[in-house]
Parts: C-alpha cells; sequence; structure tokens
C-alpha cells in the first residue's frame, strides 16, 4: 500500500443509516433555501413588473436581497454546521465584516447625500 491509497473503512449498518439519513435532511434543507430564494426574487421581479411606487420598490428589494444572504451565508457556505473547525472564529470574522460593510455603506451614504 503505497503512501497516496485511500484506506476503506467499512461501516456498521447503523453508522450507514445515521448518514443516509443525515445527508438526506441537509439536502432538504439545501433544496428548501434554494426554493426560497428562487421566491423572493420572483416576488422582487413581480414588484418591479408591477410598477408600484419606487418607494416600496427599492426597501422591498433590499429586504428581500438581506435575507437572501443570510440564507446563502448559512445554508450553502455550510455556516449552520456546528461541527466544523473554528466555527466561532469564522463566524466573528463573518460578523466583523458584515459591520465593516454596513459602517461603509451608512458613510458613503451620508456622504453622498448631505
Amino acid at each position: 500500500m503505497s503512501s497516496h491509497d485511500t484506506p476503506i473503512v467499512a461501516k456498521s449498518q447503523a453508522q450507514y443509516e445515521y448518514e443516509r439519513h443525515h445527508n438526506a435532511v441537509h439536502m432538504r434543507k439545501q433544496v428548501i433555501n434554494f426554493a426560497i430564494m428562487i421566491f423572493f426574487t420572483f416576488i422582487a421581479f413581480a414588484v418591479v413588473a408591477a410598477d408600484f411606487s419606487k418607494y416600496l420598490i427599492l426597501p422591498l428589494i433590499l429586504l428581500l436581497a438581506g435575507v437572501q444572504v443570510v440564507l446563502q451565508l448559512y445554508a450553502f457556505m455550510h455556516l449552520e454546521d456546528k461541527k466544523t473547525h473554528f466555527g466561532g472564529v469564522i463566524g466573528f470574522f463573518m460578523w466583523m465584516g458584515i459591520l465593516i460593510a454596513f459602517t461603509f455603506f451608512l458613510a458613503f451614504l451620508t456622504i453622498i447625500w448631505w
């Protein structure tokens, strides 16, 4: 056996069933989150196509976009997994990045408006 061969480890039936169930639940969550994001995108397009007031459209689209960002971070970047190594560090950097981005957004928004 060379150093690049992967050893084959036999799993018990209970381990196999547990992993199968865990993978099915995880995939179901991802499909549901994806469907929710598609639905939010459809709502955004429908609101724009319905020609509502821009004072309704802009906040609604920004709200839906914010919800989609959170869903994408937690679902597709696997931030909901508690078993990941350095989960606290990843969460800290994520929230600090959000805080810095919000601060820049707020600063540039006030500079442009005033």
